[in-house]
């Protein structure tokens, strides 16, 4: 597989441990330099900020506006962290740019350009990972990844479901028949590991959704572009209707 442009969302579950981050960093990378996507950009999770942020908004209720915007602040204190941390990757907050430049591997941070121009509902059903999905609609992709530390939507059996649409997804959702939520968090995640809004980017979009594990030491992100054997590969991958 070789892509000219790809977005990829790092997850707050990767963000808060440094060896997942690392992982799939270097995955990332592998891919960068093996050439099987020219241009790959990161945009950062708000991770525990953004968790913070939803605390303090359930105690104080401080609104969804503020919320929000405190929300896309922390995704660009993470991407900021990232930067100082691998100094091959670009920060840039300029979408023009992404659209232009030859750099192997940029780092968008969203809060300028979202505070020009950001149609986005702004309540807790959209994370960073509709806003993903935004900028690459913004870049005129056809897809996007979200790096999460589950291997994608799980059914009931506990079997990773590999394709499904939108429309498929929330039939499964209503009917009881994706993983059952538990009080545990990482048990919630494996139920509900994308935010409410993505569906309805998708079909508005038409862009497809992969999700791929970057909290393993096993190479699932890069084994996803590098091998052309289907059955080395796991990931969910959720398109439109």
């Amino acid at each position: 597989m070789n892509l000219e442009k790809a977005v990829f969302k790092i997850g707050g579950s990767i963000l808060e441990n440094p060896h997942s981050l690392n992982n799939t960093i270097t995955q990332l990378n592998q891919i960068s330099q093996k050439k099987l996507i020219k241009h790959i950009i990161i945009i950062p999770g708000g991770g525990i900020y953004a968790n913070f942020i939803r605390l303090l908004d359930r105690e104080l209720q401080i609104g969804n506006e503020m919320a929000h915007w405190m929300a896309i602040y922390a995704m660009d204190y993470n991407g900021k962290k990232i930067g100082k941390q691998y100094s091959f990757i670009n920060l840039t907050d300029k979408l023009e740019i992404l659209k232009t430049n030859d750099n192997p591997i940029s780092l968008f941070l969203p809060l300028n350009h979202l505070r020009a121009c950001d149609p986005l509902p702004k309540t807790w059903d959209v994370t960073s990972d509709s806003i993903a999905l935004y900028i690459a609609q913004e870049l005129n992709l056809n897809q996007c990844f979200l790096i999460k530390n589950v291997d994608g939507i799980i059914d009931q059996h506990n079997k990773v479901i590999q394709t499904l649409t939108t429309t498929n997804y929330a039939r499964l959702k209503k009917a009881g028949k994706l993983a059952k939520i538990h009080s545990n968090e990482n048990e919630i995640k494996k139920s509900k590991p994308i935010d409410e809004y993505t569906l309805e980017i998708i079909n508005a979009s038409k862009i497809s959704c992969i999700l791929l594990n970057g909290a393993l030491s096993k190479s699932k992100i890069y084994q996803y572009f590098a091998s052309t054997n289907e059955s080395d590969k796991t990931y969910t991958k959720i398109s439109f209707k």
